[in-house]
Formats: C-alpha cells, structure tokens, sequence
C-alpha cells in the first residue's frame, strides 16, 4: 500500500506518519473493537470553558413623568433658562436647553475647589498647609473674610479658605485658593483633563464682575462701597451694554448638562479621590447658601449637597442665578441637578418656585 501524505513541513509529516501507524496497530492488536478501546480509558481530566461574553444591561429610560414636568417648567417660566437632571445610577438626563451656555457666576468656585482637591490628591498640596490674605488680595461683593484681614493679613489653611468659598461663597477665599493653585489656566486645565465637557472657567472675581459692570478693575474697589460708587457713576448705555455683553456670551458661562455630567462624575468617583470626593460633597452639604432655592424642596430623609451662583443686577434683570447639585434619596440612590437662569426679570421668589419645582419632580418620580 502507498501511503501519501500532503504536509507543510517535516515535522508535520513525521507526526501525521506516527498517529497513522498508531492507528493501525490499534486495528491489528487485539484490543478489542474501538468501541471496547474508548471504554477502557479513563475519563479525562479536563473540561472545555466557552466564555460567554456579558449582555450589556438595557438602558433604564427617563419617567416621561419628569420629562414632561421640566419640559413644562422651562416653557412657563419668563426668562432664558436651562435644567438639567442626571440619574446617577441609571445613567438618563432630562434637561430642557440643557446644551445653552450660560453664566455660572459663583457655581465657578466648585471647580476651584475640586482643582485644589485634585492637588491635594496627587500630593502638591494639603488641607493643611497656611495660607495668608491681605489687603491686596480682596476682591468685590460677598467677602466675608475681610472682617478677619488686619495688619499683616490674615493667616489660615487651604482647607479653611475651602469651607468659606464653598459654603459661605466667599469670594475673597475662592480667588486666593485660585491664586495659590497657579490662576485661572489650572483650573481650566483640570475641566480639559477631566473631559468636563461645555464648561468656562473665567479670569477671577475681580475681572469678571468688572467686565459685567463696564467696568477696568482698580484695586480701591475693594473696599468700602468703591465698587458700587464707580458703577453707579457710569452711564445707564454703558451699564446696559456691558451687562448684554456679558450674559449674551458669559466667559464663565456652561451648558447645565455639562454640570450635571461633572457633578455625576464626581459623585461616581471619576474625579477625585474616595476621601476628597466624600470631602467635597460633604462640605456642599453644610452649605449655608440658597436655603430657599432647590434645597427649599428636599423633603426628609433625603440629602443635598449644591452651590449656588447669583450676579449682578440691573434694572430688574440679574445676569445669572443658579443652584446645581447632588440629590440623594433614602435608598441611595442619587441625582445630580442643575438649575440655570442666565437672564430674567422674574422676582426672586419665582426663580425660587423654579427651582423648588424640579427638585419636587425628581422626588415624585424616584421609583
């Protein structure tokens, strides 16, 4: 008999050849039928794993409840405004001109506060480190820790000046924590890194309620009523221009879904470290601003951490007044929420009523 084999190389050949030769002993012994040969070995020892790939998990859809609420919330409220509400373990958003750019005014100083919290995590800074304000480093507006600034200045920590900018919205601490992180170009930087999204980071308390004004910052305006005598002294066109300028296209202005994206990703972990994160909610928690905006709807048992944001008024309109946050329920469960009025004559309580609403709306549609 001619036996040929077809093989790519020697080696092949040679085992083709002996696993035939095998073979063919088997069938001249007498071992038996191949039937009887199979019985007699032993079982094997090894076993075949077929790995299954995992089945991604259905996307959860929004309650058209909640849609439908904010949606009719934004339509009946006079004014340019923006929500937008992210579930945080379900991953949908409902938002109504959530994309819109518009001015965060002091919600600024949350991502002034999670950049030195980045710092810190990576080791080049601590909550306890000192830190002075003087005189030359006061800015306008709400500052309460320039009662403390006396003599040689005021000597603190990193974490004191936190506290005060997040809860009290000092604007003073805010720009010396900016100051001492490298300026405006870090904070930025960290928004890029992070992939924050539609988010603006503006020059600094000083130059932005400037520029709002139609005002060139001098630094006697931060004291006293210097600021408020100079503005007043400004023509009512100029005022005006100024102030459309400014909310028309805010450098400190982002888009609310932006916010509540951030602020999911904080509260996911993404951003910061376990012990900075569970920092930086709970410092937003004590906060001692906005009693009476979203955190005026939050029943019991839940709990809220927020910033808010509120600019300059001028014949009845206010160039940005906001609240955003993180929402979480009993169950644990958690939301982040943003609420942006870039532009609007709407008294006070409104805007309240607004921003009461939507929280009520996630609440009534939690499930």
């Amino acid at each position: 008999m001619t036996l040929a084999i077809f093989t790519a190389d020697r080696n092949s050949a040679r085992r083709a050849v002996a696993a035939l030769t095998f073979a063919a002993m088997l069938g001249s012994c007498s071992y038996g039928s191949p039937k009887q040969v199979a019985a007699s070995l032993p079982p094997p020892t090894y076993q075949l794993i077929v790995p299954v790939p995992p089945r991604a998990p259905k996307p959860v859809p929004a309650p058209q409840g909640l849609i439908a609420h904010v949606t009719a919330l934004r339509e009946n409220f006079r004014g340019k405004v923006g929500i937008a509400v992210r579930s945080i373990d379900q991953g949908w958003t409902v938002d109504t001109n959530g994309d819109i750019r518009l001015p965060q005014q002091s919600v600024s100083k949350l991502w002034v506060a999670m950049t030195v919290l980045d710092f810190r995590d990576s080791g080049r800074l601590k909550l306890e480190d000192a830190v002075t304000i003087r005189r030359e480093d006061l800015t306008v507006f709400h500052q309460p820790v320039a009662a403390l600034v006396k003599g040689d200045g005021y000597t603190t920590t990193v974490g004191d000046l936190l506290q005060r900018a997040l809860t009290m919205s000092d604007n003073t601490c805010n720009d010396r924590l900016l100051q001492y992180v490298g300026g405006p170009g870090a904070v930025r930087a960290f928004i890029a890194r992070k992939n924050l999204g539609d988010i603006r980071f503006g020059p600094g308390e000083r130059l932005l309620q400037s520029a709002t004004a139609g005002l060139d910052w001098r630094p006697e305006y931060a004291f006293g009523n210097a600021f408020n005598r100079a503005r007043d002294r400004l023509s009512k066109t100029d005022r005006i221009a100024a102030f459309d300028r400014y909310v028309s296209n805010p450098p400190d202005g982002a888009a609310p879904t932006a916010i509540a994206g951030a602020l999911a990703k904080l509260k996911q972990g993404e951003l910061l470290s376990t012990s900075s994160t569970e920092y930086l909610i709970g410092t937003m928690e004590s906060s001692k601003t906005g009693k009476q905006r979203m955190h005026g709807a939050v029943p019991p048992g839940w709990s809220f951490g927020h910033k808010t944001g509120t600019g300059q008024d001028l014949a009845g309109r206010t160039a940005g007044y906001n609240d955003v946050g993180v929402l979480i329920a009993p169950d644990g469960r958690s939301y982040s929420l943003a609420v942006m009025i870039g532009d609007t004559p709407r008294p006070i309580p409104e805007r309240q009523a607004l921003m009461q609403a939507v929280v009520a709306a996630v609440v009534m549609n939690h499930g």
